[in-house]
């Protein structure tokens, strides 16, 4: 029994954090819905008669953030004040992008419309939430909407798959995807890449299998659950902007992309050495993350 018992709240504990989080995903939700109840609100929800509703929101995930993960994000000056594509490293559990849009909203009170997998849409319950925070399934001509009406646009090129299976060592896992780099350039818009620091230390995913790898490429599905939630430190860093050249192809743009989502505001290969060996410890060190908690030398 007691055997039992341990093993279960090990279970537990590992997985708690996680399902805390996706916990408080859906109470967001809720909140959403009794203020849409409340103030009968029936405008389109990426209005700014929703941006009361938005900023409580944020105001609680930043609180989380800053409790949390002692969260940092910097670079903020590199964001255009115009559109824009930001292409980011997925994390297991992407908590650091909803800390960036968070207070990215409390900041600059701008909205970021995020491209999500499609499994996101079929979740039971966040429909409003999704609308209202401008989650959408990111086609090109979505896409190139948003972009013409002035908004960020948001995307992680590899998606489930590099949460899945990327680890501490933070391989990109993009594959062929070069689909948004064909919508910046269509849309003559900067690409501003994007990274957080510790991501894979705080959340992780097991160890890849031959099974899960099969399972996934054929139900598209997350099929394996992320664990931890250690309190480490979390940086975002928003590197300079890759403007807008009517010369460059798309696969040279997806190879400028490839390098600058980790070397923020350069773009060679001693740089990017230099930039993960100042801000990145690779493979990925846990101990190493959640002591840059007491590191007030470091900004």
């Amino acid at each position: 029994v007691v055997v039992v018992l341990l093993s279960m709240s090990a279970i537990l504990i590992i997985f708690i954090v996680p399902l805390s989080i996706l916990f408080f995903i859906y109470l967001s939700n809720i909140l959403l819905l009794i203020y849409q109840r409340n103030s009968e609100v029936k405008t389109d929800p990426l209005s700014d008669v929703w941006d009361s509703a938005r900023k409580t929101i944020a105001s609680f995930w930043d609180i989380y953030a800053r409790i949390w993960h002692g969260y940092e994000l910097h670079g903020v000056e590199n964001i255009p004040e115009g559109p824009g594509i930001l292409v980011y490293y997925h994390g297991a559990i992407p908590v650091d992008y909803l800390y960036f849009l968070s207070r990215l909203f409390l900041w600059k009170k701008r909205l970021c419309l995020s491209v999500a997998d499609h499994f996101v849409f079929r979740l039971p319950g966040l429909k409003l939430l999704l609308e209202v925070m401008g989650v959408m399934p990111g086609t090109r001509e979505e896409c190139l909407i948003a972009l013409k009406n002035g908004y960020l646009v948001s995307i992680s090129p590899g998606g489930v798959r590099e949460a899945l299976f990327s680890d501490e060592s933070y391989q990109l896992l993009w594959g062929n995807r070069k689909g948004f780099a064909q919508v910046a350039l269509d849309a003559k818009v900067p690409i501003i890449p994007m990274y957080t620091q510790n991501v894979r230390e705080g959340y992780r995913m097991f160890k890849e299998r031959r099974l899960f790898r099969q399972l996934y490429e054929s139900t598209r599905l997350p099929i394996t659950p992320p664990y931890g939630g250690l309190p480490v430190k979390f940086r975002t860093y928003i590197g300079e902007p890759i403007p807008y050249d009517p010369n460059i192809t798309t696969e040279e743009l997806v190879e400028k992309i490839c390098k600058g989502n980790l070397l923020f505001s350069f773009q060679t290969k001693t740089a990017i050495q230099a930039l993960i060996s100042k801000h990145q410890t690779i493979p990925g060190s846990i101990w190493k993350a959640l002591l840059e908690r007491f590191d007030k030398r470091r900004k």
